[in-house]
């Protein structure tokens, strides 16, 4: 791994108590798996809440977050250490430019991880949108397959789908519970649509969807700590979603050069090669073939004088 500055985590003593013996339990749970180190890659649209997100579950403001610049420029990775396990948080930027996929800032992301996570793994995919965008849309689902197409199927084993501005009053008259429900479930049809994640695969790609609200407005509770509107305390249900899929027993992406340089040029296609020659001498060849003994056989049927 290239050079990066691993600073004692600190700030976990900034969260309430209640928070605080949480966090540390579930810390506890991955060592105890042997996890001495896990790696979450955040990604999604820009504006979505990807940066403040990683600064909540760090406890500082690690990452800069400004109300005229909807997202980090370009990578950040963040290292905190505490008690022998090492916690790696990755920001990036949107994916969308101008209401298309940027390509160029997925080969960043990509070189990056080159750079600073060569031979490891990507242990959890954190998948960032806002609770309150009341629809999906195509180019959510492009998102989604731009994401496969860069790292893999597989990365949806390890992937969580998290939700910004939890703090809203549903509209329509609905339940929290119902709004949040119907949001879910519409994204993660979106998710299984872009990814190809078949009918008959679902069981297979489990990815829970975890609620959060990084605004200072938040809710808090008796022990001081930040509440949905269920009254759940959503930075230690974050951390149990993303502990979850760590140890859900599937592997996570490795960073190698294949991934980082894509598909060879030169083996694309070499699947097709058997079927294309196959195709040439059954349609092609054969007919040609049977053309020309059909001649040859008028030929020598014909009377001598003609």
């Amino acid at each position: 791994m290239a050079a990066q500055l691993i600073r004692e985590w600190t700030a976990i003593q900034q969260f309430p108590a209640a928070t605080q013996e949480k966090l540390v339990d579930l810390l506890g749970k991955l060592k105890s798996q042997d996890v001495n180190m896990l790696t979450i890659l955040v990604m999604g649209k820009g504006g979505v809440g990807k940066s403040s997100t990683v600064n909540s579950i760090i406890g500082e403001r690690v990452v800069t977050v400004s109300a005229f610049q909807s997202e980090t420029p370009r990578p950040v990775m963040v290292s905190r250490s505490r008690s022998g396990f090492t916690l790696n948080i990755i920001d990036t930027p949107g994916l969308v430019e101008g209401g298309y996929i940027n390509d160029q800032v997925l080969e960043t992301i990509k070189s990056f991880l080159g750079r600073f996570l060569l031979n490891k793994t990507i242990d959890v995919l954190l998948y960032v949108d806002r609770l309150d965008s009341y629809r999906v849309d195509n180019l959510d689902t492009q998102i989604v397959k731009a994401i496969t197409d860069n790292f893999g199927k597989q990365i949806w084993h390890k992937a969580a789908v998290v939700l910004t501005h939890a703090q809203l009053s549903p509209p329509d008259a609905l339940s929290y519970e119902e709004f949040f429900s119907k949001r879910s479930e519409s994204l993660l049809k979106c998710v299984r649509q872009g990814a190809g994640i078949g009918k008959r695969e679902v069981q297979k790609f489990v990815i829970p969807v975890a609620l959060v609200e990084n605004s200072g407005r938040c809710n808090k509770n008796e022990h001081d700590e930040k509440i949905l509107p269920t009254g759940t305390p959503w930075i230690p249900n974050l951390v149990q979603v993303i502990t979850d899929v760590a140890l859900n027993e599937k592997a996570g992406v490795l960073v190698d050069k294949k991934l980082i340089e894509g598909p060879n040029a030169n083996e694309r296609g070499k699947i097709f090669i058997p079927l294309i020659l196959a195709f040439q001498y059954f349609f092609i060849i054969k007919p040609i073939q049977k053309l020309i003994k059909a001649d040859a056989a008028r030929e020598e049927a014909k009377p001598s004088w003609e």
